[in-house]
């Protein structure tokens, strides 16, 4: 005698179920199909094609234009979601290649909506990343991305970052007032890589490379045990050397 678990099934709503095969039958069609089409290719009766088509419609999934049903800006936002995640593998997939190439971790952030944000770090055991022991949106005076990133933006936009996130003495080497700060990233290079030693975490050096496409500002970084500094400007160099290649692959997904 089967039990209660071995004779459970799932619970299917059948309405979800037709309503899928509707959408799987108009994104065979890129100019999109009429509904009598669409209800003989997901193998339903043309009266409830019609009522799944006017709902899809309604609730934006949908909609008609000349007689066809194409996808709707509903549709869109689902869809947005897969490309969110492929964009996010991609600059994953990205750093781990230099990761391995280079022998040290790599990271990648972007300013946006004021704040700062690490998109994605790569890294081994044998090379670890700088643990964020102090949190990287509130301490960007303090390491190579946060102070990549402030140098990308203009003066306003810097004095409104740290009037948020005033500077704080992280290490004994992190720098000491916001004009120091100032000076250090006004007297930056437009693509002069930013080197910072010790001041975010004790024991580790780090150089980051700004990316920046139209307005947003991106960086990408490497960090070393200080015992290793002198591996950090060759990395560095070598990693801007190779940045056309790299931000051919992965621009696009800058605003990810």
């Amino acid at each position: 005698m089967a039990t209660a678990t071995q004779s459970a099934v799932p619970t299917l709503i059948g309405s979800v179920q037709r309503a899928l095969r509707l959408l799987e039958a108009v994104a065979s069609h890129e100019d999109g199909a009429p509904a009598k089409q669409l209800a003989r290719e997901a193998g339903l009766p043309l009266p409830t094609a019609y009522h799944l088509l006017r709902t899809l419609t309604h609730e934006g999934y949908l909609r008609r234009e000349k007689g066809v049903f194409v996808f709707g800006d509903a549709a869109g936002r689902l869809a947005g979601g897969g490309v969110l995640q492929n964009r996010r593998t991609k600059i994953e997939d990205s750093l781990a290649h230099w990761r391995d190439e280079i022998g040290v971790p790599v990271y990648f952030a972007i300013y946006r909506e004021g704040e700062i944000e690490l998109v994605a770090v790569a890294d081994t055991p044998s090379a670890p990343a700088v643990d964020e022991w102090a949190d990287f949106r509130e301490t960007g005076h303090a390491h190579a991305i946060g102070q990549c990133l402030l140098s990308q933006l203009d003066l306003k936009s810097r004095q409104d970052h740290l009037d948020r996130h005033p500077i704080e003495s992280i290490t004994p080497y992190t720098v000491r007032n916001r004009r120091m700060l100032l000076d250090r990233l006004g007297g930056m290079g437009r693509m002069e890589p930013l080197v910072e030693r010790q001041e975010y975490a004790l024991g580790t050096v780090c150089a980051a490379v700004p990316i920046t496409a139209g307005s947003t500002a991106a960086a990408m970084a490497i960090s070393l045990p200080l015992h290793q500094e002198e591996r950090l400007l060759p990395a560095v160099e070598r990693l801007q050397n190779e940045i056309g290649r790299l931000f051919s692959s992965f621009a696009f997904s800058i605003s990810i």
